[in-house]
């Protein structure tokens, strides 16, 4: 029992720290702000992971820990267990406190400016192609399955093929309702009132497929690159070397300073954009297109890169149990779920699922990538819940690294699913 550990605590230990937390949340004294936040998510978010990687069916099948972080906590919120006060403090930290940007700005700038740049290159012309495949199947799938159901093709592509691969709900179900309602002359609550249940169904089943896809990687180990999108040469593999050396304490600030500059650069260019040509795209678009630049073109020293890509490594290794409570109690709303739950809009919402999924492995394969590795980043972080989705499925899958690709799914892939729709709803309706 002594050598047991928790978030590499031993156990007498971490129990005597979740006594403290648990006090205080019952004396409704726990600090408001980051540390009371940070405090509870680390110690029950390690908690929850610890059980979902030890329940049987759900380590196997499910992605273990985080689907029971995420719904564990969603829970928690739910059945009221939570203090209102304790989780509306923890949406703040998640939200306009910025904790998931600043998760997010690690994992973008870290893992591209970790990675080898021909790599990076080859990628990158490839993947749109993909994303293309997985949009493409995954709407006529629906469409077809709709039929069953004595539900138009148009109806299914409209209101729930097209709402879960739009990219979450900020950058994706709400401009579409907007997009709707301009076509069909409606409120767009109303309309946006039939595209919320699919968005936050569709991202509960892409989070558990990230845990199939990983299981189904360990059966047909062939089929996947163990988190590497493409083929890793010799030359790629001593430049990975390079970029996971290990770096001082002090040299950890700055990959912070570093991943939050360019976080804030994608800021000012989209603002920029937006206010000289109405060009609104989400900030992570234009970080990841800023720090590709600066991997491809060597502008920052290797020193510096390597700091990053250790921050990285050290936010993903320490924050992300925390940050799946957050989405849990912040973002995934277990009633909208609960509400949507019927057999045919189960269904259909899987043949969504489904078809991103193949589209994208079938046409990643194609394209020169590893198909388990396609259907992750172009097809579930197309079907997901926008940036929170793709921690939670990257942390289902394993496959954590793979964050810059699957924020150009979220990001430039929902933008283009917003031009698709401005374009499909007239000949849909």
């Amino acid at each position: 029992m002594n050598n047991y550990k928790i978030m590499g605590i031993e156990l007498p230990y971490y129990i005597v720290l979740a006594i403290i937390i648990l006090i205080a949340v019952t004396l409704r004294v726990l600090p408001i702000g980051m540390i009371g936040a940070f405090a509870f998510m680390m110690i029950f978010g390690s908690l929850l992971e610890l059980i979902g990687n030890h329940l049987p069916i759900i380590k196997t099948f499910f992605g273990g820990g985080p689907i029971i972080v995420i719904f564990g906590s969603a829970a928690l919120v739910y059945f009221h267990i939570l203090p209102e006060i304790v989780s509306e403090n923890i949406t703040i930290f998640m939200t306009d406190g910025g904790f998931l940007d600043f998760y997010i700005a690690a994992l973008i700038t870290g893992s591209i400016l970790g990675m080898s740049k021909k790599l990076l290159v080859k990628a990158a012309v490839r993947y749109l192609p993909t994303i293309l495949g997985g949009v493409t199947v995954a709407l006529g799938l629906v469409s077809i399955a709709g039929l069953l159901f004595d539900q138009s093709p148009g109806e299914s592509m409209a209101y729930i093929g097209i709402p879960i691969m739009g990219g979450g709900m900020g950058a994706g179900a709400v401009p579409i309702s907007q997009v709707f309602s301009g076509a069909l002359k409606m409120p767009a609550e109303q309309i946006l009132s039939r595209l919320v249940p699919a968005v936050a169904l569709g991202n509960a089943m892409a989070i558990v497929a990230g845990g199939f896809l990983d299981k189904l990687g360990k059966i047909k180990p062939e089929w996947t690159g163990n988190g590497q999108l493409m083929e890793i040469t010799d030359e790629d593999m001593i430049e990975k070397e390079k970029s996971q050396q290990k770096t001082t304490v002090s040299e950890y600030g700055i990959g912070i300073v570093i991943a939050t500059c360019f976080f804030t650069l994608g800021n000012i260019i989209g603002y920029l954009f937006k206010v000289s040509i109405g060009l609104d795209i989400h900030p992570y678009a234009w970080m990841i297109i800023s720090v590709a630049l600066v991997k491809a073109f060597n502008l920052l020293p290797e020193k510096y890169e390597n700091a990053c890509a250790n921050w990285y490594q050290f936010v993903a290794g320490n924050f992300t149990a925390a940050l799946m409570m957050g989405i849990g109690i912040a973002y995934t709303d277990l009633g909208q779920v609960i509400d949507a739950f019927s057999l045919a809009y189960f269904i259909l919402v899987l043949m969504v699922i489904i078809g991103a999924i193949v589209g994208s492995a079938f046409i990643g394969k194609l394209m020169g990538f590893y198909p388990i590795e396609a259907a992750i980043t172009a097809g579930l972080c197309m079907a997901n819940m926008g940036g929170t989705g793709d921690v939670a499925v990257l942390t289902a899958s394993k496959r954590m690294e793979l964050m810059p690709f699957a924020q150009i799914s979220s990001r430039l892939g929902g933008a283009f699913i917003i031009l698709l729709t401005t374009f499909l709803i007239p000949i849909i309706f």
